[in-house]
């Protein structure tokens, strides 16, 4: 065997045992994996014959009864430490969120989950990234706020574009004055949340600022 082969073999070796020491890890993650499988199988309904069988009582009973089990595990003292602290974090999260998880079921054609939001708002980013030529869409979104959602809707068939252009002849100037004072509250507070989160220093310090000169006059 050429020093090459050696070398190769070697290598392989060293990936070999470096997979073993990761094969637990690996289980654990699939378990844990199971847990928000489980959930999310309980919430989408699924488990039912007939879609017409899901109300919030029968979807409420199986997430409280498996709710219960998950707690009773994290109590047995059979789980390696990392499995504990995740396991406990998902508890208090579900716990948290339970009384507004399960309400959706008795809604007719409500959806179970917010898949279709979620691609639909990776949609407009794509779209608006395609005409600025921009990453990010943080300025276009703070700028006109939920008004994106509203015109890429209309936008994306032309007897909608249409529609709307009818439906903006009919608009009286002074509600749309009105409308248009309303809605331009909302960027305003996105923008104020945008700067405390990312830029807090300089946010507190126009806020103190601001309040020295409130104060001197």
């Amino acid at each position: 065997m050429n020093q090459a082969c050696e070398q190769k073999l070697k290598r392989l070796q060293e990936i070999a045992a470096l997979s073993q020491q990761w094969q637990s890890s690996i289980e654990r993650v699939r378990r844990m994996r199971e847990w928000v499988i489980e959930a999310e199988h309980i919430l989408d309904g699924s488990w039912a014959q007939q879609e017409e069988e899901v109300t919030n009582a029968q979807v409420g009973q199986r997430f409280d009864a498996w709710f219960q089990d998950l707690q009773a595990l994290a109590q047995a003292g059979t789980l390696t430490k990392d499995e504990q602290r995740c396991l406990d974090h998902f508890l208090q999260v579900l716990a948290h969120l339970r009384p507004h998880l399960i309400h959706c079921y008795d809604v007719a054609r409500f959806p179970r989950t917010n898949n279709e939001m979620e691609g639909y708002i990776r949609a407009i980013k794509t779209r608006y990234r395609r005409i600025s030529g921009r990453k990010n869409w943080d300025a276009y979104l703070l700028r006109y706020g939920r008004r994106v959602a509203y015109y890429e809707w209309w936008a994306q068939e032309a007897q909608r574009q249409r529609k709307l252009d009818q439906k903006l002849r009919q608009v009286d100037r002074d509600c749309w004055q009105q409308m248009r004072t309303e809605i331009s509250c909302g960027p305003s507070e996105q923008l104020k949340r945008y700067r405390f989160r990312h830029r807090q220093s300089a946010f507190l310090a126009d806020l103190e600022a601001r309040w020295v000169r409130a104060a001197g006059t």
